[in-house]
């Protein structure tokens, strides 16, 4: 199983393409007749037009960096995020700007097609390279289930898979620490700790956080003797094929429905965002050294019933 889709999506390249042959059109168009946008808008002529063509020719060359990108948006995505940044300030600067009298609103009618129509096709490609790039580490790396499980050392200084052959494991991993779904997750696992206690499992929760960050988290839980594995380079995650999430998954209906409707960010609120905002969740019943029983969430809201994972297991 691949953790992820290391496809770029037929869309990416396209898209990329369009906003090059946008900003090249309109850069042009700016460095060539640099009053006219403002006879449209009918505003006053500037007495500098020459300033006007040099943000024209910014325009153009940005056109260049996403026909670039369009090649490869998981190696350019640089490109992209600067991009995307120009088109989230530049409308914050401008709306600054004509709140103090300084531009007239017409000017931003250009806002629309310019910045705004751009920010979710932007986005989405940066989430589809984060995805991609995670998927040749865990390429790269090819770690094997043994030798991660063996670089997951508790403060006993045991690893996990030799632990595994002295008592079977319940490994669960957490998303980032200011996630409200990972503090339900810990919630969760401490209202079925008597469930997961009589199977026998020994229950280690993973996190991407500093030994320090997920003592805290614990104890505010309710499971400061539960044991942890900080892994702030994912190393683990990988080895068990835990996927980043796509910008669907982050911001789907059952994601919102279940932070507002049924209330879990009005109980567990938000903290600290600690670790990748994109890593998925999971839960593992690990025996003997294998992987008996997983759950690879689909969603960040989805929950783990760490009562019938562990039903049956010893």
């Amino acid at each position: 199983m691949s953790p992820v889709n290391a496809t770029v999506p037929a869309w990416v390249p396209w898209v990329l393409r369009i906003a090059a042959v946008y900003n090249l059109a309109w850069g042009a168009f700016v460095i060539l007749f640099p009053r006219v946008p403002f006879g449209w808008l009918g505003i006053d002529q500037p007495n500098y037009p020459s300033i006007v063509q040099c943000l024209g020719m910014v325009i153009g060359v940005y056109g260049i960096g996403y026909w670039i990108a369009a090649r490869d948006a998981a190696t350019h995505w640089p490109i992209v995020l600067v991009g995307l940044l120009g088109k989230i300030f530049g409308p914050i600067g401008f709306v600054y700007t004509a709140w103090r009298g300084d531009l007239p609103w017409s000017m931003g009618a250009t806002i629309l097609t310019n910045d705004l129509a751009w920010w979710i096709p932007f986005t989405a490609i940066l989430v589809h390279a984060a995805r991609i790039h995670e998927t040749r580490r865990t390429t790269t790396e090819g770690l094997t289930l043994e030798q991660g499980l063996k670089l997951a050392v508790l403060p006993s200084h045991q690893n996990l898979f030799d632990l595994s052959f002295q008592q079977p494991l319940l490994l669960v991993f957490v998303r980032h620490l200011g996630c409200t779904y990972c503090r339900e997750t810990l919630a969760d696992l401490a209202a079925q700790g008597a469930a997961i206690e009589h199977s026998k499992l020994h229950p280690v929760v993973i996190h991407m956080g500093s030994p320090e960050q997920g003592a805290a988290m614990l104890a505010q839980a309710g499971l400061s003797n539960t044991d942890q594995i900080s892994d702030p380079d994912r190393r683990l995650y990988r080895t068990l094929e835990l996927p980043f999430a796509t910008l669907g998954q982050l911001f789907s209906v059952q994601t919102f429905w279940r932070a507002v409707v049924e209330g879990v960010v009005f109980r567990f609120g938000f903290g600290s965002f600690v670790g990748h905002g994109l890593q998925m969740s999971g839960a593992f019943v690990i025996k003997n050294g294998r992987i008996e029983r997983a759950v690879r969430h689909d969603s960040p809201a989805e929950r783990t019933d760490f009562k019938g994972l562990s039903c049956d297991i010893a």
